[in-house]
């Protein structure tokens, strides 16, 4: 590979969450003296980025003046050519785009152009807890159609349930999550058609969370929402950002794409309201870095480890762990396990379990933040050596050796 994804970088002191917080608040424990921890629970990449955006800020860094700026126009190209690319958006102007400081204010953006605090929301659940946070803190009303798996273990929406709650709640926005966040489900074109369809017939408007787009497993395939009709273009905000397929959350910066000149400008109202969505002139040109053909190969190569690494994780899990199970997801890089079994056997709760692991440095994430009352999520961006490490810990230290 041409790019660096084995070595193991030391966070330590460097401002990371997911190794600097262990222990305290609301991070997992800190692990017991003669174990490291190995971070699997916050969505950060424990990877180098590519070299092109820390290229492109240490260049901006060199001029000494940080004063008012305005957007560059390699902002924008960045983004349609990367979109055409990856994507296949045909038609993607400037116009289009906005820019959010993160897909959790641009959520709440459009839903104020959607709807009013105290009406209801359409949810999937399980359910990213950012968006259940977001909601309730904005005084919305959740209202959640639950994924269901099949008789392969896929992951798919019950249309039925999502449209009767729709009805029976006049429920007038949804949140579509696409790849979906916790599970993992890279949803195929007729999925989104036949979900959209749904909206349109009950005059719903969707904000579609694609903020994991880039990051699809196993040669697979995105579909943008707004790509599966006119009606799905003209209803959707779309909303994106680098930070998560480049380890970029510390930096700032999300964007959204909206046709629709109308909803654009709705919205574009709404986030402005706040005084305080705009964006770090280091963060558009980190974009500008990222999004370069260097940004494509290194993406390419961070999806064939990803796809390793799910494939070594899941096998273990559903191969070694009795009593768990996992389905393998399609895209980002969480597993979302079911670990219900093994707690009714073994006579443990959930808290028991995750302590279990935290003990051993094992710096997983409780599942019940997304809604899973038995499940535990796993953030498997670290280079294999140390996936490998974690699950010889879990077999020797916890669902193997949990009544030694």
């Amino acid at each position: 590979m041409k790019y660096d994804f084995e070595t193991i970088i030391d966070r330590r002191g460097k401002d990371a969450l997911a190794i600097d917080a262990l222990g305290g608040g609301w991070a997992p424990g800190a692990p017991k003296e003669g174990f490291d921890a190995i971070p699997m629970w916050v969505a950060d990449m424990n990877f180098a980025t590519v070299p092109t955006i820390t290229e492109a800020i240490i260049e901006r860094a060199k001029h000494p003046l940080f004063g008012y700026y305005s957007t560059r126009d390699e902002y924008y190209d960045a983004i349609i050519d990367w979109q055409k690319r990856r994507n296949g958006a045909e038609g993607l102007l400037p116009e289009h785009i906005g820019y959010e400081n993160g897909v959790l204010g641009g959520l709440m953006s459009a839903l104020g152009t959607f709807c009013s605090r105290g009406e209801s929301v359409l949810v999937h659940s399980p359910t990213y807890m950012g968006f259940t946070g977001s909601l309730k803190n904005a005084g919305y009303n959740i209202v959640a159609s639950p994924l269901v798996r099949d008789e392969n273990g896929v992951w798919r929406m019950d249309l039925a349930d999502m449209e009767e709650k729709i009805v029976n709640n006049r429920i007038h926005a949804a949140i579509f999550c696409s790849p979906h966040n916790p599970t993992g489900r890279v949803w195929e074109r007729w999925e989104i058609e036949k979900a959209m369809e749904l909206y349109k017939k009950h005059d719903v408007y969707v904000v579609s969370d694609e903020i994991w787009s880039d990051i699809i497993l196993f040669g697979g395939k995105h579909i943008p929402t707004q790509s599966v009709s006119e009606d799905a273009k003209q209803r959707t905000v779309a909303l994106y950002a680098p930070s998560k397929t480049f380890n970029l959350a510390g930096l700032i910066g999300s964007y959204h794409i909206i046709y629709n000149k109308r909803l654009h400008d709705r919205v574009k109202k709404e986030a402005s309201l706040c005084h305080y969505n705009s964006m770090n002139v280091l963060s558009m040109h980190a974009l500008i870095g990222a999004y370069k053909e260097e940004g494509h190969e290194w993406v390419d190569e961070l999806n064939s480890v990803l796809s390793a690494n799910v494939e070594y994780a899941c096998d273990y899990i559903n191969g070694h762990f009795a009593g768990v199970s996992a389905a393998k997801p399609q895209g980002t890089y969480m597993v979302f396990m079911d670990c219900g079994e093994w707690l009714a056997e073994h006579g443990k709760t959930l808290d028991e379990l995750l302590k279990m692991g935290h003990d051993v440095g094992v710096a997983w994430q409780d599942g019940r933040q997304h809604g899973g009352s038995t499940h535990i999520r796993l953030n498997l961006a670290l280079p294999l050596s140390r996936v490998k490490e974690a699950f010889r810990r879990m077999d020797k230290y916890v669902f193997n050796g949990a009544d030694t």
